[in-house]
């Protein structure tokens, strides 16, 4: 399949083009360096949203194989050494390829790390001691850093040795037993929700870092778990066992707490409804079903009525929406400001008329592939618009380039370091020999 005939070229043509921002607008986070030493999900998903703020984020790679994350699938056509996952979580990052093991790749990310406002890293503990680039260590090249570790269990106590991977996490947490069905085990969330969550915990504590560096002075090193926001990402069911010493149970599609909520059939498509407290249940029976025995039934009427007679109440509830189609029930429900949506799949979320009205989903230029969508970030600023977005690099893809702006090097020294063998076999563009 050539590049031009593949699904993400024809998405690429079916998604409108990006707008950009207005011309000279400033960016929250403008004049902010991060270097970012950071793979996989957790860390590369905080850094791009400091990016999209306007964040100067260097990524630094090692020149064999980069980020990991590269190689899940599925690849991009036409791409080397980006899968997806990669493009999806490395927008408006600049890519340096340095290998660290050797003394001239360790001097320029401690010459990086000199020049920068924070430094992100989750590698496994004890590895950025051992190239010296620990905080302790990068405090002393730069008082005024903010330093973000991200670990799987902490940095310090008994399981700081222990890998953490999102599924893993959903396990431990509590999480996988959560959800599901109560027949059978538990299940994970099929997207990477610890991860996710992480990443915005990361990028939350870093931005507070950098506030209080602005009116104290001095930066500081920040941490943040993955296990840790695991048992955050349980929600309230961790207050709720407690307070009342019991296990959360699996519920599937319904609520333990609400009533109605969950899945039901119009004739046509399935959508799903939560009637979070008594009123919205009142509009539902009366004036979106017109069904007054419904809504004026004693028991009824109350959540707690409605939770132990739920079987009875969701029997009535798919006799009437069976009688017709989501788009009536659409238009009456929204009409009585009931909380209710389609069951869709991904393909028709990004497709939806929510998504299109909010530009979620726009094409982008691409230097190798002419164009790709792109998937906007949820943050809105008015006085400092989001970044316009620029796709992942490739491995090393801005190393010249970095070096130069950055650190001041002229082409010999990088000639030199490239030789040297400071960025592996990748020779940054520009320093080549000449062809005779």
């Amino acid at each position: 399949m050539s590049p031009d005939t593949s699904p993400l070229a024809r998405a690429a043509a079916e998604f409108p083009r990006h707008e950009p921002r207005p011309q000279g607008a400033p960016t929250a986070l403008q004049g902010i360096r991060v270097v970012d030493f950071t793979h996989f999900i957790a860390g590369p998903l905080a850094t791009m949203i400091l990016a999209d703020m306007g964040a100067d984020v260097i990524k630094v790679e090692s020149p064999a194989r980069g980020d990991e994350l590269r190689y899940y699938p599925p690849a991009v056509p036409g791409l080397q050494s980006q899968g997806g996952p990669f493009v999806w979580s490395n927008r408006n990052k600049r890519s340096v390829a340095l290998d660290l093991k050797s003394a001239d790749g360790l001097a320029v990310a401690r010459d990086l790390i000199a020049q920068a406002d924070v430094v992100v890293e989750n590698f496994s503990t004890g590895v950025m001691q051992r190239f010296g680039l620990d905080w302790e260590a990068c405090r002393k090249l730069n008082p005024r850093l903010v330093y973000c570790s991200v670990s799987a269990y902490g940095r310090e106590g008994p399981f700081a040795d222990r890998l953490g991977f999102d599924p893993v996490v959903q396990a431990e947490s509590g999480f996988v037993s959560m959800n599901g069905y109560p027949d059978r085990m538990g299940v994970r969330a099929s997207s990477a929700v610890m991860d996710i969550g992480t990443a915005m915990m990361v990028s939350n504590a870093i931005l507070g870092a950098l506030v209080a560096r602005e009116r104290q002075g001095e930066g500081q090193f920040v941490e943040v778990g993955l296990f840790d926001t695991g048992l955050l990402m349980t929600g309230w069911a961790t207050m709720q066992h407690l307070v009342t010493g019991m296990e959360p149970q699996r519920n599937g599609n319904t609520s333990p707490d609400t009533c109605p909520s969950g899945v039901f059939e119009a004739s046509d498509k399935p959508f799903y409804i939560n009637c979070g407290n008594d009123k919205i249940y009142q509009r539902l029976a009366a004036q979106v079903l017109e069904r007054p025995d419904l809504a004026n039934d004693p028991v009824l009427k109350e959540r707690n009525g409605r939770i132990e007679r739920r079987d009875e109440l969701f029997y009535h509830l798919n006799a009437e929406f069976g009688q017709h189609p989501w788009a009536y029930w659409q238009e009456r429900m929204r009409a009585a400001q009931i909380p209710c949506g389609l069951v869709r799949t991904v393909g028709e979320a990004i497709r939806s008329p929510e998504a299109q009205a909010r530009k979620l989903v726009t094409s982008i230029d691409h230097p190798e592939l002419g164009a790709v969508p792109n998937i906007a970030s949820p943050i809105r600023y008015e006085r400092t618009p989001i970044a316009d977005p620029v796709p992942a690099p490739s491995i090393g893809q801005h190393t010249a380039e970095v070096l130069a702006e950055v650190l001041g090097y002229g082409a010999p020294r990088i000639a030199e370091l490239a030789r040297g063998g400071a960025f592996g076999e990748r020779v940054p563009a520009g320093t080549e020999p000449p062809v005779a």
